[in-house]
């Protein structure tokens, strides 16, 4: 489903994402955009991964950078991902900006010693001396039978590191926008994007701007029941609260959360004290990650508001299966947001 940002307004913050302009672009071409101008910006920056500069360049995200910006700042690395990581968190304490790609998050299993141990808690062990400015960037990979080790959502497992920032968008606009920010910014960031969106076309502006990290949006406003996630299954549970509003007259409020780490507690509080009602969605596990957060959150911070229990919306306490129809039955689908919907409000 196409999304305008053009009409979308930060709730309780006073800002419009303006300046958007009529042209469309997809959420590949958005990014590939992002790293374009990041480089051609700042010298420090640099990009590296499998298959950056090979002809599919990334999902088409890293497309024609090695030839504009030469194989020293765009280049390919070997299978080894933990001691690439380290050498990007050695490069960013030096002064350099490093984007490390990864065809799936799953390969960022293999980074989880530099970027735990590592990458979080320089700035914090040398008093705010260090600085740890690093990108690193996967897209989860589904519905094509990739099977257990080249499908999983890990950003639940990541979620509870002090000193790492993670990044779901869910629009091409965002996507550039969040990509630029997470350059910028002086901290380790992880961008989790979905495969699905890849394709995906939305309004992006031309030129060089930021979205900001740690703020959520209201995507849809309503009433009855809130719905809180980000990435795409967001996208899926925005169709079914239109279809709800137009087959009962039900008014969903919808909050893109954009980055899970930070977390925009404020705008869920203030959303969930309005409804009385939540549920979560993620494309992860709905045990230990997004959704028990967000919900405990909600219980510790909003219990007084809830009507009914919380209703949460993620991947079973299972590996991924392969084949089309075991994926059909493992991943939650619009009839299972729409009723996590309608069973909050039996109560």
């Amino acid at each position: 489903m196409p999304w305008d940002d053009r009409l979308v307004e930060e709730k309780g913050k006073g800002q419009t994402l303006s300046g958007v302009g009529n042209r469309s672009i997809t959420y590949t071409e958005a990014i590939n955009e992002a790293l374009e101008l990041a480089l051609a910006k700042d010298d420090s920056v640099f990009v590296l991964g499998q298959g950056v500069t090979d002809p599919g360049a990334m999902f088409g995200i890293t497309k024609n950078l090695e030839s504009k910006f030469g194989h020293e700042r765009v280049f390919e690395t070997p299978v080894s991902e933990e001691g690439l990581t380290g050498f990007c968190v050695g490069a960013a304490l030096s002064g350099k900006r490093p984007v490390y790609m990864h065809n799936r998050p799953d390969f960022v299993l293999l980074t989880f010693n530099q970027l735990v141990t590592h990458a979080s808690k320089y700035h914090y062990m040398s008093r705010g001396q260090s600085k740890v400015p690093m990108v690193v960037w996967s897209a989860i990979g589904r519905g094509w039978g990739s099977g257990a080790q080249h499908s999983q959502a890990i950003q639940g497992l990541l979620l509870g590191v002090p000193g790492l920032k993670i990044v779901m968008p869910m629009t091409p606009y965002d996507a550039k926008g969040m990509m630029l920010s997470a350059i910028e910014d002086n901290n380790p960031v992880l961008i989790f994007e979905h495969r699905w969106l890849m394709k995906k076309i939305g309004p992006v502006p031309e030129g060089y701007y930021t979205v900001p990290l740690g703020k959520a949006l209201v995507r849809k406003e309503g009433i009855d029941v809130t719905v809180v996630g980000a990435s795409q299954i967001l996208e899926t549970a925005l169709e079914v609260a239109l279809e709800l509003e137009n087959e009962r007259n039900l008014k969903i409020e919808v909050i893109d959360l954009r980055t899970i780490q930070p977390l925009d507690e404020e705008t869920i509080l203030i959303s969930v004290n309005k409804t009385g009602r939540l549920v979560v969605v993620d494309t992860g596990w709905a045990m230990g990650g997004v959704c028990a957060e967000i919900g405990c959150l909600v219980a510790e911070k909003a219990f007084h508001s809830l009507k009914s229990p919380i209703q949460r919306v993620g991947l079973p306490h299972s590996p991924t299966p392969s084949g089309y129809a075991l994926e059909s039955a493992f991943y939650p689908t619009k009839s299972t947001i729409k009723n996590a919907i309608l069973q909050t409000l039996q109560s």
